[in-house]
């Protein structure tokens, strides 16, 4: 009979995974709209606050007074 280890890895500090928790306040219906969206994709408030953000910032144009 050929007895396998079992292996477990040690899990990264948090903050080590290459993401980052914050807190940010935003209006109610901005939270509203963003709710909507994740009822309608399917992904989650979280994901799709990523992917906004991901798709402003490089779509951003800064622009001189």
């Amino acid at each position: 009979m050929n007895e396998e280890n079992l292996i477990i890895k040690k899990k990264r500090p948090k903050g080590e995974d290459g993401y980052k928790t914050f807190s940010i306040r935003i209006k109610e219906e901005l939270v509203f709209e963003i709710d909507e969206l994740s009822s309608k994709t399917g992904r989650s408030r979280n994901e799709l606050i990523g992917i906004l953000l991901q798709y402003s910032i490089k779509h951003c144009k800064i622009e001189d007074e």
